[in-house]
């Protein structure tokens, strides 16, 4: 294999194992600019993972999984608004006791429909297949280099791309977009001039819980064709990291989770790199080991939203 079709395919595996961190980080952005931390994106990712898998199963569609996981997840951080917003409870505790509620309803869930097994029964070994097929742009993806690495991926991967366009046109140049950073900067001053924020706040986390279920049912939908406690394994909370490094900014959130994308690449063309010798564990476990050094290395230096965490009590000062 020549180093451009190396540099091809990495780019390419890149984008399949970056788009569900896209999504999730996309979904922790619309979460904390309004000032709700959201640790649960873990959490928000496995149930859409679940209903992905278990809608498309039976639907025949995975289309249909996908938007079904959209809505339980906009359904399941409904819990997380109203803990945080509502009852004003913590705000991080909150986030973790969903991470754990999700995992266990799910498998719980799981066991329950599909007579007791530990995981929903494989999508690729149903009729035809159930899984999302790779799209193949007209033209440009007939482009030396290019074409494969860019332009042939899942659609799944375009969705993402293009949600990161318009939460950007959302967050910077709408009325509402604005609203929702006042809130997130300063809850006081943006209810003083009439901005109803417990609802900007509602709304910012059930969009938040859309946008990480649709990264969860991305995995299932793309790479592991059905749902275990395995499937999510901590893709929430590297895109918790993603979107730190990428400092609450939907490009650097996208460009960040790229950027782990490319970690979890790598094993895949290690072979082809002289490097097949590196035990596949120690390649399998630098996503984690990368998370806790950017965690470690900017949470002081990326600047949240200054109301970050912080309840609101409409009337205090």
């Amino acid at each position: 294999m020549s180093g451009l079709d190396i540099g091809s395919d990495l780019i390419h595996i890149t984008f399949v194992y970056a788009t569900a961190l896209m999504f999730g980080a996309l979904g922790g952005l619309w979460s904390e600019r309004s000032g709700v931390i959201n640790i649960a994106i873990e959490g928000m990712m496995t149930i859409g993972a679940f209903t992905a898998a278990v809608v498309t199963y039976f639907s025949g569609s995975p289309w249909v999984g996908f938007l079904a996981a959209a809505i339980g997840g906009a359904v399941f951080a409904l819990l997380h608004a109203v803990a945080s917003v509502t009852y004003k409870a913590d705000q991080t505790i909150s986030g973790v006791a969903l991470n754990f509620l999700a995992l266990g309803l799910g498998l719980y869930l799981t066991k329950l429909i599909f007579a007791g097994q530990g995981q929903s029964p494989n999508l690729t070994s149903t009729a035809g297949g159930l899984m999302l097929s790779k799209t193949q742009v007209p033209v440009l993806s007939d482009l030396p280099f290019l074409g494969h690495a860019f332009f042939e991926a899942y659609p799944t991967t375009y969705l993402a791309l293009a949600l990161m366009l318009v939460t950007w046109y959302i967050l910077f140049r709408t009325p509402w977009g604005l609203r929702i950073r006042a809130v997130g900067e300063h809850p006081k001053a943006a209810d003083t001039a009439g901005v109803n924020v417990y609802l900007v706040r509602y709304l910012s986390v059930i969009a938040s819980g859309a946008f990480a279920a649709m990264g969860g049912a991305t995995l299932v939908l793309t790479t592991t064709a059905s749902f275990s406690h395995s499937t999510v394994a901590g893709q929430g909370f590297i895109a918790l990291a993603a979107l730190i490094f990428g400092k609450w900014h939907p490009f650097g959130a996208v460009a960040a989770a790229f950027f782990f994308g490319i970690v979890t690449s790598v094993k895949f063309l290690l072979p082809y790199i002289g490097l097949g010798h590196v035990p596949l564990d120690v390649i399998s476990m630098l996503p984690y080991v990368l998370t806790l050094i950017v965690l470690v290395s900017f949470v002081g230096r990326a600047t949240a939203p200054l109301a970050s965490g912080l309840p609101y009590e409409k009337g205090s000062r």
